[in-house]
């Protein structure tokens, strides 16, 4: 990777300060620097990506700058597992979306399923399930996301992307149980920058990308803004209603103001809308029998005896009568002041967000007949408005003994209403903060819907000294607490409480949770190209309500209203090198965590009861590794691998399941390929990638009942394009080998296939 690529996010606001002479740290000019300084300074750096030659000379992976531990670190010296991908990574591996990248890191896996907002990632053993919490923190331009549903929306215009392995909680709190996601939007400058993007594929895909950026007032105030849009018709086609049922189109933007007020003080000002509309919960449920004579509709005779529930049972067809319905509403804001001091650096982030989601589709088994008992309809709508305010205060970063602190506050606002309806043929009813009981053409059968007012407060601090010249002990601790407030809709068809009316009345419930993130580490610099580090740290994952009434709809043995909170003691040990004058990169680690109180997801289609319970133990262990050659310039090589064993300890709902593989999880998951950029002359280049991504087996449930096989997908590029990296004109194929497999399997024989083979053409300028 070219030296300027790497280089690029060193000008990149983060609440750092004054450049260090310490080994594996960088920082902010100083306060005394002038405003034009900075300013040029950061033109020059963003401004490298475009410049890049196509025949890079060997790799400088030290220089590239990490964001995601409070102050700016380098990546080779910073003590923690990491991948980042870089501006030139991202154009080079056709990064669109967060499965792509997470597709390229190591022990890290995502289900994107259901509707635009609802995803899963699993991270070092650490899931996420329906419903509930991510087991990241996602910090998008310092901002830290609010609710789960912001994270599934398109990337355009990124400068870099971080993944940051194992707990994060002393920094970013309570959901960095497992690790953190930074990603740094490009900044503007002094230079004008415009970027065009657009794309063509199979299945009616269209996207289009358009960014400006520049000056306002030289030196002092810039600009950036950006759009894009997607359009895609989709390849899964539901072959009773002859139409496609994985469509999409969204709609995204983005406006950024910076203002240098004064050499010390720096705001920035952006906002952002993503409009989604689409098809949703394209499932199938696997032991219905249809009928011989009518193929997309149940056997009367033996309505639910097909086969036996198979995670690798995979069908690419639908038959539901109802074709399911997904819009998904985005609109957020931030603002953010830097104040840099000599002896330290202030930095405020004020952020909002608001996302409304609806989903109207066929109700289980998702077939052709309706009316009979056998089928209806099911509806979700839910409602966040969420703002949240963090500050810090951080020393200088060339000190022996360096420090940070600061407070953080989060408050939620949510109404989600979940429904399901009786299937008259005459499509599905819109259902929000009111059941349509009496609604004849969509009759609500149950209805549950609540309104939730959560708060969390913390105060954070963390520690950093050089007992040494090469070897420094770090300390953090984050106190969080949590605050959780319900209320119930008393016209739910179910668990509404004794004396809840709509005239008022107990219709409350309340539930505090509370818990201390510490995290010491270790690390030596055995020289510039070698480092050592060892940390241990305790993360923490707040409980929260299943909704109310499902657990009684359920009628499951230990299933309840509330899921106790999640906590997971993580230690961790691993290496950062750089060989043959920095041509080879080897990274390493290993970790072994104990998770207390994992969540894990259950549905009962006939009640449309959405349920989430908490295996009591969980051992983890495993470990990363990721290397890159540069074998010629331009001509690179890379490879990672990450491996996760998984054991259930303890599981009162079912003391059967203790020793099996816990849920969620891919045994391992593996990146290998090569990449490369060759000029023919001062105007034309060449490009091309080829990749394979690896997944291990997989199981849904803690009986182990079926587990996904492993699989393969071979990913390739090829393309010309202008040695400066300006213009280029590429073609692609991902999943080359069409491999079919099921992007999500529910326990009981619920299962989504992921998409087909995807192929297309895209070309782009920079100005």
């Amino acid at each position: 990777m070219p030296a300027g690529v790497e280089n690029a996010f060193a000008a990149v606001d983060t609440a750092s300060d004054p450049p260090t002479k310490r080994q594996g740290q960088t920082g902010k000019p100083a306060a005394t620097s002038t405003a034009k300084a900075k300013a040029d300074s950061t033109q020059a750096a963003v401004a490298a990506p475009v410049a890049a030659p196509a025949q890079p000379a060997a790799p400088q992976s030290e220089a590239i700058v990490v964001t995601g531990l409070s102050r700016q670190q380098k990546l080779q010296s910073a003590p923690v597992s990491a991948t980042v991908f870089t501006a030139a990574n991202i154009k080079d591996a056709h990064i669109q979306g967060v499965s792509d990248f997470i597709a390229l890191t190591p022990n890290v896996s995502i289900t994107q399923a259901q509707q635009a907002g609802v995803s899963f990632i699993t991270i070092r053993g650490i899931t996420q399930v329906r419903n509930g919490q991510s087991p990241v923190a996602v910090i998008v331009d310092g901002v830290q996301q609010m609710d789960s549903r912001q994270f599934t929306q398109d990337l355009y215009d990124v400068g870099q992307i971080e993944v940051l392995r194992g707990p994060q909680g002393d920094l970013w709190g309570r959901n960095a149980i497992g690790g953190a996601i930074v990603i740094n939007t490009r900044q503007p400058t002094n230079t004008f920058y415009a970027h065009a993007d657009a794309q063509f594929g199979n299945g009616a895909d269209y996207r289009g990308k358009i960014s400006f950026a520049g000056p306002i007032v030289k030196d002092r105030l810039f600009y950036d803004v950006n759009f894009s849009e997607h359009s895609f018709g989709g390849l899964l086609e539901n072959v009773y209603l002859n139409k496609t049922v994985d469509r999409s189109n969204e709609y995204t933007g983005r406006g950024h103001i910076k203002a240098v007020i004064t050499d010390n003080l720096t705001a920035d000002f952006r906002v952002g809308f993503d409009e989604t509309q689409g098809g949703a919960n394209n499932y199938h449920y696997q032991s219905a029998k249809y009928d011989p004579s009518r193929p997309c509709f149940l056997d009367p005779t033996n309505p639910f005896g097909g086969p036996a529930p198979d995670a690798n049972r995979v069908s690419r067809t639908f038959c539901a009568n109802n074709r399911g319905y997904n819009q998904r509403d985005i609109r957020n804001a931030s603002f953010r002041l830097v104040y840099t001091q000599p002896f330290a650096t202030f930095s405020n982030t004020l952020g909002w967000v608001k996302i409304n989601e609806y989903i109207g589709t066929d109700q289980f088994p998702y077939t052709a007949t309706h009316g009979s008992g056998y089928d209806g309809t099911q509806t979700q709508w839910a409602q966040n408005t969420s703002w949240e305010d963090e500050f810090r205060v951080t020393s200088r970063s060339d000190r022996r003994f360096r420090w940070m602190g600061g407070g953080y506050f989060l408050d939620t606002r949510d109404y989600l209403a979940s429904t399901t309806g009786a299937d008259t043929g005459n499509g599905i009813a819109r259902v929000s903060t009111s059941p349509l009981y009496g609604y004849a053409p969509n009759q609500t059968l149950t209805y549950f819907g609540n309104s939730d007012h959560n708060q969390d407060f913390a105060l954070f601090g963390h520690l950093s000294y050089d007992i040494l010249k090469n070897l420094t002990a770090e300390f953090g601790y984050r106190y969080d607490w949590n605050s959780l407030n319900q209320y119930v809709n008393p016209e739910s068809s179910g668990g509404v409480p004794a004396g809840c009316t709509m005239s008022g009345g107990s219709c409350r419930r309340t539930r505090w949770f509370k818990q201390g993130q510490p995290k010491g580490t270790l690390t030596y610099h055995v020289n510039p190209n070698l480092t050592f580090f060892v940390d241990y740290g305790i993360g923490f994952r707040s409980g929260q309500f299943n909704q109310n009434g499902t657990a009684e709809a359920a009628n499951l043995p230990g299933v309840y209203n509330t899921v106790k909170p999640e906590v997971a003691n993580t230690v961790e040990a691993g290496f950062k090198s750089q060989w043959f004058h920095n041509r080879l990169t080897l990274n390493g680690s290993f970790f072994d965590t104990r998770d207390r109180n994992s969540f894990y997801f259950l549905f009962v289609g006939s009640v449309g009861a959405q349920i989430l319970v908490n295996i009591n133990k969980i051992h983890l262990t495993g470990g990363e590794l990721e290397a890159k050659y540069s074998i010629l310039p331009g001509l690179d090589v890379f490879a990672n691998g990450g491996y996760t064993h998984s054991s259930i300890t303890k599981y009162t709902f079912d003391r059967a399941d203790q020793g099996n593989w816990a849920p969620y999880i891919p045994e391992f998951t593996a990146n290998i390929g090569v990449q490369y950029h060759h000029a023919f002359n001062r105007w034309l280049g060449f490009f091309g990638r080829f990749d394979v991504e690896a997944k291990g087996k997989q199981y849904w449930d803690p009986e182990n009942a079926t587990p996904r096989s492993a699989f393969n997908l071979y990913n390739l590029q090829v393309g010309v394009e202008s040695p400066n990296r300006k213009w280029s004109a590429t073609f692609y194929v991902n999943n080359l080998t069409d491999t079919r497999y099921n992007a999500e399997y529910v326990s009981g024989g619920f299962a989504q296939p992921a998409e087909p083979r995807m192929l297309g053409g895209e070309i782009q300028y920079t100005y």
